[in-house]
């Protein structure tokens, strides 16, 4: 028998405790995730995501990491080797407003009965291959349209779906400027000249 205090399949007070640990030590807040890609062929390559840094400590909660396959449609000079990374952009982009918009529910005692996302986005080939300076390289928009049934006003679910998207860390990292730097190192073996 279940005697945890949960709303949408989440632990409560471990919420509770765990908020209350990162407002009494602002450092446990800092994490640091990583993900490591390799070159297959073509437009084929391979991300192992596993490791990361996190409230004050290297993780060791995983054995194992996971592998994802990005690859192209055939239209696009690929194969279908798996997702695109711009597809794969999308999934990350779902899966965290989902996840944001149940934590923030759970917080404010709402119950979700159901909730799902259908996204789209469009880009235009000529800024990916230079054909026109005035195009972006990615996407121009996204829509994300969500079914959300919960107990709860429209307005208070409206309030929380905005709420959401300005605390969804995927969602924040697409809708402001971010620094990326790509830096080149020496491979092993050889030199980086």
């Amino acid at each position: 028998m279940n005697t945890h205090n949960t709303i949408n399949g989440l632990n409560v007070d471990q919420m509770t405790t765990t908020v209350q640990a990162l407002q009494d030590n602002r450092e446990l807040a800092q994490f640091e995730f990583r993900a490591r890609n390799t070159w297959i062929s073509g437009g084929e390559n391979r991300s192992t995501i596993k490791d990361f840094y996190g409230a004050g400590a290297e993780d060791t909660s995983r054995d194992t990491g996971w592998e994802f396959t990005n690859g192209e449609p055939p239209v696009l000079l690929g194969n279908n080797e798996g997702a695109n990374p711009v597809e794969y952009l999308l999934h990350a982009l779902a899966g965290c407003v989902t996840t944001t918009t149940v934590l923030h529910a759970t917080a404010r005692g709402i119950h979700i009965r159901s909730l799902s996302t259908e996204l789209k986005g469009t880009i235009n080939l000529e800024g990916l291959l230079a054909l026109n300076d005035e195009v972006p390289a990615g996407y121009q928009d996204i829509t994300i349209q969500m079914q959300v049934d919960a107990d709860c006003s429209q307005q208070e679910l409206d309030d929380l779906l905005r709420f959401a998207q300005e605390h969804s860390p995927v969602c924040n990292t697409v809708c402001r400027p971010v620094p990326v730097r790509i830096e080149r190192v020496a491979h092993a073996g050889r030199s980086a000249a």
